[in-house]
């Protein structure tokens, strides 16, 4: 999985990141820190793991990851070369998701780029960017079609829908709105890879005293839940100043400082838990005595194609599944007791994996 962060400068953005990824993204009180994109592959926290591993005494534990790209803080006319420009668009075209960093605290000590905090136009802002962005490729997609479609059905097809998606974007609205008519179109409307077509995660960025109680009464989270819920994206609130406390901290220490500001886990489980409930992603487990380890699957996915997760072979020459679930094998104690009592299950093509399901696959090629 690939989150793109973005956000205005000064919105705790790359303190974020830093503290998500301890990847060390210069952070300061002025716009335009971050010039290079920061990439930082982070580990997917996953209790069972660990369980697993003590119980086969794994050599090895691999977790999923996800791989976060940190983006420079953009402006007004970004999209139009103020500030960074659109230097940044070609890194975050290719991610699953989106993380947009929103401002919900005031400090007259951090510059607020327009001067005041306003969550509503600051969104507005950098998605009036993503979609100016957007409209820049289509119109170039466009000229391009347009010349060969006189004599091809097919161009003539992908041009009128370009035309229709043009329209849709030059009235405001994100493409992530925009009705496809048939299966056709859908995949041609996920090849363009628009930005605002991409899901997204609003991560309110709150200060320190308002994190136990999810910053209830803060207006402008508020803002940020009502703008949210009428595009049917995530919200988590955060501070990325904690974030980057706790980023230091081992695992004892994290729980126990955690445990103190009445918070039963961080921002960055909050996040991965937000990305994986919009992506609609699950992990499957696989545990021997060589490694224990999570892959991430699109929930629904059949068993030979998690198989193809592993290895190409394994989908090709797939035969069945041995399934059981992590908690039947662990209160049963080893995998043998778990086939005694008939916890396992041998599942053909047709299966659909669950999260947190153990598998042992079976194949021949």
């Amino acid at each position: 999985m690939k989150l793109g962060i973005v956000g205005l400068p000064n919105v705790g953005k790359s303190t974020l990141f830093n503290a998500l990824t301890k990847a060390g993204a210069e952070s300061a009180n002025y716009p335009f820190c971050t010039i290079d994109p920061n990439v930082g592959i982070v580990p997917v926290p996953d209790f069972r793991l660990k369980l697993l591993t003590d119980l086969y005494h794994s050599r090895k534990t691999t977790p999923a990851v996800v791989e976060f790209v940190d983006i420079a803080g953009l402006v007004k006319g970004a999209s139009k070369g103020e500030g960074l420009g659109n230097q940044f668009l070609s890194n975050i075209r290719e991610v699953d998701a989106i993380v947009h960093v929103v401002r919900c605290f005031e400090d007259a000590n951090v510059v607020h780029v327009d001067g005041s905090v306003d969550p509503a136009r600051d969104i507005e802002t950098i998605n009036l960017e993503l979609l100016f962005s957007d409209l820049e490729i289509l119109e170039r997609r466009i000229s391009k079609t347009a010349k060969g479609a006189r004599n091809d059905k097919a161009l003539a097809r992908e041009l009128a829908l370009l035309e229709r998606l043009k329209a849709h974007l030059e009235d405001g609205k994100l493409a992530k709105s925009f009705e496809a008519a048939d299966e056709d179109e859908e995949v041609l409307l996920h090849s363009l890879n628009m930005l605002t077509g991409k899901p997204v995660i609003y991560a309110a960025n709150v200060a320190e005293d308002e994190l136990a109680d999810d910053a209830a009464s803060n207006p402008f989270v508020g803002q940020v839940r009502t703008f949210a819920a009428a595009e049917g994206s995530e919200v988590f609130v955060i501070c990325a100043q904690i974030e980057q406390e706790i980023a230091e901290l081992d695992d004892e220490e994290k729980k126990l400082f955690l445990e103190d500001l009445g918070l039963s886990e961080s921002g960055l489980e909050k996040l991965i838990k937000a990305s994986y409930q919009l992506l609609g992603l699950i992990s499957y487990l696989t545990a021997g005595e060589q490694e224990t380890r999570a892959w991430t699957i699109k929930r629904g996915t059949k068993a030979p194609q998690a198989a193809g997760k592993i290895h190409s072979d394994f989908e090709r020459g797939f035969i069945r599944a041995e399934v059981v679930n992590y908690q039947d094998l662990l209160d049963a104690g080893t995998y043998a007791g778990a086939k005694e009592k008939g916890l396992v299950g041998l599942e053909g093509k047709d299966y659909v994996v669950k999260d947190g399901d153990v598998i042992l696959f079976r194949f021949n090629v």
